[in-house]
Formats: structure tokens, C-alpha cells, sequence
């Protein structure tokens, strides 16, 4: 199977023009066989022949990096108009007009070939709806406050068991960035999963209305981005974009322990698909045993039957992933057998690992991310580990007016798990602050402002056989603390 679509030039220049006005283009023969290997949104990810989307972001704009891009062998580069004059690259370049073919006859097929559109995301996305209709795999969305890059994960683990997969690489969910996920299709994918991100409402609508998912996940919804979107409420309308984009004959695999989820069964056209550990879902488990850093193991019901299965995946709350992931599958018509090879698949496990640290220690490495559910579930597998146990812990970012109140309820759990805490930021001394209060003694608690001055205080005080989570939001940048734990001292 071809892992990525070869994107040929008159598609190209076909998609990125407006639905209603399309014009196919007449390419003179010189161009006949021009093709882009893979489409990229970052310079750094330029490779020979690529096509290059200059975005215009927050902090930066891509066609500053247009340089770069054609340094790099990009063979042609979605821009925009009024960005064309004062072009500085190293390769010859020649612009193109999709929509009346002005500059074709004068492009070879050596140089640069800079598409011109009025703007290069509405280009993309229309690029990214017109390759998706040429091709018929079942489309499943993922989506949630926590979990659904690790959702994600296991149900393309799962799935890729029985059928050609394609799957969103790394946390691929933007508006920017699912359009290239979308792109690598081809015709030999029967099913592609798609990570669904939302930065404000409307975005999962729109999402989806480029992917056209016929099955979607909702993990939860939670207070990430409650800042940005003022209330839990506003975050549960724009995660409920998903089921209600769902057509008549698809299925909503919604989390039934979360009851913002279990109502979003009222907004869809689909068949409900529930799982959790409710007995009153579809598919439901029990007799759920942490193994620390062997993994879990719990009892599946489906159908009147029961089961019991032990995973790789670490944390209890990894068995709403694996649940939701099967969901996935039963649907889809796989047999357990091969449900549960997939589920068994180490390498899905992306987020939260288990990697040796400094003085034979183990370091429970979860930095990808923070909120207060995955902090607390981070804390859970922490509590089931023998040992010494050490939290470091940064500020968990865009809680809004909860902020407070969720770092003190991490502190106070902090303080049932953990011999030694050590905080990093402003907002996460409300967690050192409440593990205090609750009965954790001040030599065993420390706040700093940097992750160097933490990673130098743990280094002072780690035991061989210590377990050390290291966890905080994005912005946090904690995984620079797992990369000195992981050196050697001098």
C-alpha cells in the first residue's frame, strides 16, 4: 500500500479554486508529469519535490519561509498574491494563476512554481475536500478535552489489524493541519482516523465538514480551554460539532461516564454507540487492576459476554482508550481476536512512557499536556507504583476562572501519592500550597520558576529505585526537565 498520495499538478491547481468556478487547466507538455510528493505547512519539514502552504499564523508567517521551503527542494508552494513582489529565492520561480493558467507556458519543470491564490488556508482547505472526494474510506474523527491524540492512537492500532489505515501523525487536528492528513490519501485506505482539535467554535464543524467522518469518538469534555472559551457549556456545544456532523448511517461513540457526552446522543443523526464503565453501555468493563508499568487488565462485557483482558497501556484511565477504540472495531465488523492484537500494540502508547532516568531511577514521562483530569489520572498511576514517589509539576494553562481551584485539587492529591513535590510556575505553587495544607511536610515541597532549577533540585535528591511524574501543560516545555533527568550526572 502507498503510505501518501503524490499529489499531481493539475489537481493542485484544480482544488485550490473555488468549488463553483473550477477550471481545469491546460498544462503545456513540459508539465505533464509534475507532481508534489506530500504537502507541508512547516519549512523544517520541506523535502524534495514537496508543495509548500505559506500560512499566516499568530507569531509568524509562512511566507517568510519560502526561502527555506525552496532551499529545502520544494517543487512548487501554495502563496498569496499580494505577498509575491520582492520574492528573494535562491531557485529559479514562476508564478502561476490556477484559475485563467497565466505563467504555465513560462514554467519549466525545474523551477519553483508558486501558485497564487487570494489566501493560501482557504486554498488548502478547498485542496484538502476535493482529494478527500475522490476516494471512499471510512472516516472516523476523534475528539475530547483529554485523550484523543492517544484515542486516536489505539483505535488506528485496532483498525490497521484488519484494513488499510491511514491516521492524523502526531497531534495533526487543526484547521491548518488536518488538510494535509487529508491529502496523503489514496485509493488503497479503507479507513483513515482523524484527530479533531478545537481552538474555538465552529472549528470541529469545520473539520468535519472537510473529513466527512462517518463514526466519531467523544472522550470528554473537561475545562481545557475554558479560558479561551469562557464556560464548560461553550465546550461541550463546539465537542458536540462532531456527532452532529455524523451521517444517518454512522455511529457516535460517545464516553456514557461522562454525562456532556452521553447527552450529545440528543444532537446526532447517528446511531449512539456508548462505552464507559456504566453497565447500561454497549460495551462496558469491570474489575479494572492498575500493574503500575506493566499495564492494566479489566473485565470486558459486549453482548452478554465477558472477558477479561491486560494491556500494555498505562493507567486505569487508559481503559476508556481501549474501550472506545474496540467500539471502534465492533463496528467496523473486526473479530476480538484482532481487536485485541491491536489493543496489545506497544507502540500505540504515545503519551504517557515509562523511560530510565539519572541514578536508576524511572521517570513516568506524561509532558505532552496537562488538565486537571489527566494530572489527577497521571497522579493515579503514580499511587500504584512501589517506591519512592516524586511529582514534579508545572502550571496547567487556559483554565480561566477554575484555575486555582483545579491546581489546589491536584495538591491535595499530590499529597496522598507523593513523597517529594516540586512545582514549576506561578500557578502551580497553588499546588504546593494546598499539598501543605494537607499534610505534606515543607522539606518535602518546592516551588521554582524554571525547569532547569527543577531538573537540578531533583537530580539533588533522587534514590535509585525513586519514580519521578513529570507533567505540565504545552507552554510548560517539561520535556527539557525529562531530558536532563535522562543524562548521566558528570
Amino acid at each position: 500500500m502507498k503510505d501518501t498520495a503524490v499529489l499531481q499538478l493539475d489537481e493542485v491547481l484544480l482544488g485550490v479554486q473555488a468549488e463553483a468556478d473550477r477550471r481545469k487547466p491546460s498544462l503545456p507538455p513540459a508539465l505533464m508529469q509534475v507532481t508534489f510528493s506530500e504537502a507541508v505547512i512547516d519549512s523544517r519539514l520541506a523535502t524534495s519535490e514537496c508543495l509548500f502552504v505559506a500560512l499566516r499564523g499568530e507569531r509568524v508567517d509562512g511566507h517568510e519561509f519560502l526561502a527555506d521551503a525552496a532551499a529545502r527542494g520544494a517543487r512548487g508552494a501554495l502563496v498569496r498574491r499580494d505577498k509575491l513582489s520582492n520574492l528573494s529565492l535562491a531557485r529559479p520561480y514562476t508564478v502561476i494563476d490556477p484559475v485563467t493558467g497565466e505563467g504555465l507556458e513560462q514554467a519549466t519543470p525545474d523551477s519553483v512554481l508558486l501558485i497564487a491564490v487570494d489566501d493560501p488556508q482557504a486554498a488548502l482547505n478547498r485542496l484538502a475536500a476535493y482529494h478527500r472526494g475522490k476516494y471512499h474510506p471510512i472516516v472516523i474523527g476523534v475528539t475530547g478535552s483529554v485523550g484523543k491524540t492517544s484515542t486516536k492512537e489505539v483505535t488506528a492500532s485496532v483498525l490497521q489489524r484488519s484494513f488499510r489505515t491511514l491516521k492524523s501523525p502526531r497531534s495533526y487536528n487543526s484547521e491548518a493541519s488536518l488538510p494535509i492528513v487529508l491529502l496523503k490519501l489514496t485509493a488503497d485506505h479503507q479507513v483513515a482516523v482523524l484527530e479533531m482539535g478545537m481552538y474555538g467554535p465552529g472549528e470541529i464543524a469545520h473539520l468535519a465538514a472537510l473529513a466527512r467522518p462517518r463514526l466519531g469518538i467523544v472522550t470528554n469534555v473537561g475545562p481545557s480551554h475554558l479560558e479561551r472559551m469562557g464556560s464548560i457549556e461553550a465546550i461541550q456545544r463546539a465537542k458536540s460539532e462532531l456527532p452532529q456532523a455524523l451521517p444517518d448511517d454512522g455511529f457516535a461513540i460517545l464516553n456514557i461516564d461522562d454525562p456532556r457526552v452521553r447527552a450529545m446522543a440528543e444532537v446526532t443523526r447517528a446511531r449512539p454507540f456508548f462505552y464507559g464503565l456504566d453497565p447500561a453501555a454497549d460495551l462496558w468493563a469491570d474489575s479494572i487492576e492498575s500493574r503500575g508499568l506493566q499495564g492494566i487488565s479489566f473485565r470486558v462485557h459486549y453482548q452478554g459476554d465477558a472477558f477479561y483482558l491486560t494491556l500494555p497501556l498505562l493507567g486505569r484511565h487508559s481503559v476508556h482508550t481501549a474501550l472506545a477504540a474496540a467500539s471502534a472495531g465492533l463496528l467496523l465488523g473486526m473479530e476480538w481476536e484482532a481487536i485485541i492484537a491491536g489493543l496489545r500494540d506497544e507502540s500505540a502508547q504515545l503519551r504517557l512512557l515509562a523511560v530510565p532516568g539519572v541514578n536508576q531511577t524511572t521517570l513516568i514521562d506524561d509532558t505532552y499536556n496537562a488538565s486537571p483530569s489527566s494530572m489527577l489520572a497521571a497522579l493515579n498511576l503514580l499511587a500504584d507504583l512501589e517506591g519512592r514517589r516524586i511529582a514534579i509539576l508545572g502550571d496547567m494553562l487556559e483554565l480561566g476562572s477554575i484555575e486555582e481551584e483545579a491546581h489546589r485539587r491536584v495538591g491535595a492529591r499530590v499529597a496522598e501519592v507523593a513523597q517529594f513535590l516540586i512545582t514549576v510556575g506561578q500557578r502551580a505553587r497553588w499546588i504546593a500550597d494546598e499539598a501543605l495544607q494537607a499534610g505534606m511536610a515543607p522539606e518535602q515541597v518546592w516551588s521554582v520558576d524554571d525547569n532547569d532549577e527543577a531538573a537540578d533540585l531533583a537530580i539533588s535528591h533522587l534514590a535509585p529505585g525513586d519514580f519521578v511524574l513529570i507533567k505540565g501543560s504545552r507552554g510548560m516545555l517539561m520535556e527539557s526537565i525529562v531530558a536532563r533527568l535522562q543524562q548521566r550526572r558528570p
